[in-house]
């Protein structure tokens, strides 16, 4: 092989390099953020679409929707917003800072005990008994909301030991044995199974005590046609069935 012929090879290879569309050396991403009661469902819902779109890559910010609320409206880099709650959803779209919201998926509230319920809590009201060291999220979270409004109109007064960042603190601390009880969502509940156990709140048909939980891209979107895909999934009767299978009520 002569001198010639090599550089004129890389001469062709260069050209050929040139003109040859631009591949993408990283797999796309989006970035999510997610309510913490999600954790469990979104994790497994981004593993299915992750399996099924291999180029594109989830990636997720678990909190309270409060405080991502905030976030999206610090124009923090995130995609896609899914909150569990109107109320902080509407805090972004009114700021402009979300297109579009759509609900996916409620959820109810119930009470979390720990294993073999050692205080034998049955109701509201038991959180009430002496002795009974239970749990609230913070009044912005959605979850800390629903509970203090599930409690007053169950005419209870009872005053939690702390106030949770989220729901997933309080879980947590009841898991561990640090507290008697707590109010979260009825997925924390059976996320929970095998280390804690659940008490259901029966407050009849009361919308105002349900999660609703809506999801849309973020104004600051940087790939919108990732994002768009992945809403589209969470949305589709296979998203539906994943959330479902985590006790997720439907839209």
């Amino acid at each position: 092989m002569t001198r010639g012929f090599l550089v004129l090879s890389a001469a062709g290879l260069m050209a050929a390099s040139c003109c040859a569309p631009e591949a993408r050396s990283e797999a796309r991403t989006v970035k999510v953020a997610v309510a913490a009661s999600l954790t469990e469902a979104f994790t497994a819902l981004a593993k299915e679409y992750e399996t099924e779109h291999p180029g594109v890559r989830i990636r997720p910010t678990f909190a309270a929707s409060s405080a991502l609320a905030q976030q999206v409206n610090d124009a923090a880099p995130l995609d896609v917003f899914a909150s569990a709650d109107e109320e902080s959803m509407s805090k972004v779209t009114v700021a402009g800072n979300a297109l579009d919201p759509k609900v996916f998926a409620r959820n109810r509230l119930a009470i979390l005990v720990g294993k073999g319920n050692p205080k034998a809590i049955t109701s509201l009201a038991d959180l009430a008994g002496p002795g009974v060291v239970f749990l609230l999220c913070a009044p912005e979270a959605p979850c800390g909301r629903f509970g203090a409004a599930a409690l007053e109109k169950a005419k209870v007064k009872a005053r939690p030991a702390s106030l949770e960042e989220n729901v997933k603190g309080v879980v947590s601390k009841v898991a561990l044995g640090e507290a008697d009880a707590g109010i979260v969502y009825a997925t924390d509940v059976k996320a929970a199974a095998g280390r804690a156990e659940g008490v259901d709140i029966d407050i009849d048909g009361d919308p105002a005590l349900t999660a609703v939980y809506p999801i849309a891209l973020t104004r600051q979107a940087d790939d919108v046609e990732a994002a768009s895909g992945w809403v589209d999934f969470v949305l589709s009767e296979r998203g539906q069935q994943t959330l479902s299978r985590f006790g997720f009520l439907p839209p």
